[in-house]
């Protein structure tokens, strides 16, 4: 690619977009050092249930993050209290429905169409999580946005108008930001209408799993997960929700008490930090610049 050529094609934004979405959800924060996962998954229970709905959030290279999305199936799923687990890692429309709790990990695969062409989700990364699911006997349902689909999204302009003014702003500079700066102007807005379109697509997914006296498990990436920005937005009028954001803390900031809650959240999930990575030196050199 021409780093010169003012012109650059939907289609080459569309191909790098898994790696902005990293980006977009992956950015350390502040908090404290967690206790174990299955601790603290006990202690998040104990504090938001009963919920119909819990949103999960993480940084997406965060293997704690991922322990305690386990821990937290394992727990719900002894309980007897886990509908289903929801993930942002498999398009929508894929599931594990119908599969025996004894499936191989290749067959889950095969039904959820984890693959190269789904973003490039790794799946060492979330098997434990998705396999404690199929064990359980519970269905695991992709919940993204089809990459077939989002060039379509880029022109719906309807989805312009279905976030607040604020949070609309937050989502375009939080795009521009997760590009590295390196996106034209004129596709700021097509590129934040793929990332609404896809919390409209978790949103439907999650809603359609509900079941009485359940709660669903959706996992996605803290933007996602965000009441005031998010899937939440998204929900059906008066489906009760809780949000837990999931933060890996940089060495240089300050920590905060585990727990707390923020605008977007009903509580901080902290772990230790993780090494510095240079995203935007990466994202360059996947854009052959």
């Amino acid at each position: 690619m021409n780093c010169r050529s003012p012109v650059i094609r939907v289609a080459a934004w569309v191909a790098v977009w898994a790696t902005a979405a990293a980006l977009l959800s992956g950015c350390a924060a502040s908090t404290a050092t967690p206790s174990d996962p299955d601790a603290s998954a006990g202690a998040l229970l104990k504090r938001l249930l009963p919920t119909p709905l819990l949103l999960v959030g993480e940084q997406h290279d965060a293997p704690e993050h991922q322990a305690l999305q386990r821990a937290l199936v394992q727990q719900l799923a002894t309980r007897g209290q886990l509908a289903a687990l929801v993930v942002e890692m498999a398009e929508s429309g894929a599931s594990t429905a119908g599969l025996p709790r004894d499936a191989s990990e290749a067959q889950v695969q095969q039904a959820l169409r984890w693959g190269p062409d789904n973003g490039g989700w790794p799946w060492p990364s979330y098997a434990p999580v998705v396999m404690a699911a199929v064990r359980a006997g519970v269905p695991v349902f992709g919940a993204n946005l089809p990459r077939a689909e989002m060039r379509a999204a880029m022109g719906q302009t309807t989805l312009d108008g279905l976030l607040p003014s604020a949070a609309l702003e937050r989502q375009r500079k939080a795009i521009q930001e997760g590009h590295c700066g390196l996106l034209p102007a004129p596709q700021i807005t097509p590129m934040t209408r793929i990332q609404i379109a896809r919390d409209q697509a978790m949103a439907r997914t999650a809603a359609a799993a509900i079941r009485p006296r359940q709660t669903v498990l959706l996992v996605a990436g803290n933007h996602h997960v965000q009441r005031d920005l998010g899937v939440p937005l998204h929900l059906p009028t008066g489906l009760a929700h809780r949000v837990v954001v999931a933060l890996a803390r940089p060495g240089h900031a300050e920590a905060a008490p585990s727990g707390e809650p923020s605008p977007g959240s009903d509580a901080v999930w902290s772990s230790p930090p993780r090494a510095p990575r240079d995203y935007c030196g990466e994202m360059k050199r996947s854009m052959g610049r």
